[in-house]
């Protein structure tokens, strides 16, 4: 079971996202706060493996508490759930120590597939922010240069994946959620999420907008 702390000042978009993720039989919510300084009085007390966490809190916002979360309690693995998109909060919040990011327009299954990947210690960005980010990557062949030379899994062959493995990683290529996936393919959301994380491990591709260059690289868009 992934113990899981929302903190948000928005109280009804926390209690929409607990609603959410109590339906899954692995997440469980063991605490909420409305700011960072409340989010690290209640950690004190409350064991967590994960926090979910807003940018724009009062008293102490998302930057200043992941700071301090990581020296506090290093074991904790942070997901940013915000509103904001910008690359330049995505890039200071991972700098900081949050492991993953996600955007609040988000699938609810996105979010708790985002929670499992960084419970597990991986990294993980929303398919949104992964398109914006291949965006950019395919715009300028020098960065595009240095960011094959950097991703191991740029390396790999589309034979090393199985077809359906081959199908989901198209879809998720083509912006699809775990959950529209499941629907166009006619299984499980949960079989998506275990064909999503054996497609990580076998392109040792860091995040999701490595995986749709990878889907790019290999011409599967076709």
């Amino acid at each position: 079971m992934i113990r899981v702390v929302l903190a948000d000042d928005h109280t009804i978009l926390r209690d929409g996202v607990k609603a959410l993720l109590d339906e899954e039989p692995d997440l469980q919510t063991v605490g909420e706060a409305n700011h960072g300084r409340e989010l690290l009085d209640l950690l004190a007390d409350t064991s967590a493996d994960v926090v979910v966490m807003d940018i724009h809190m009062p008293v102490m916002d998302g930057f200043a508490t992941v700071t301090e979360l990581r020296t506090l309690h290093p074991e904790v693995r942070i997901l940013i759930l915000s509103m904001l998109d910008h690359e330049n909060y995505v890039n200071r919040m991972l700098e900081a120590g949050a492991l993953g990011y996600v955007l609040k327009s988000a699938d609810i299954s996105e979010i708790s597939f985002g929670i499992r990947m960084v419970a597990a210690g991986r990294p993980f960005i929303c398919t949104h922010l992964g398109l914006s980010l291949l965006q950019r990557i395919m715009q300028s062949s020098t960065s595009l240069s240095a960011y094959q030379t950097g991703n191991a899994g740029s390396s790999q062959r589309p034979n090393d994946l199985s077809k359906r493995e081959l199908e989901v990683l198209k879809l998720i290529a083509e912006g699809l959620t775990n959950a529209e996936i499941a629907d166009k393919l006619f299984t499980s959301k949960r079989t998506v999420e275990t064909h999503r994380q054996n497609i990580i491990e076998k392109t040792q591709a860091k995040n999701t907008a490595a995986l749709i260059k990878f889907a790019v690289s290999n011409g599967l868009l076709e």
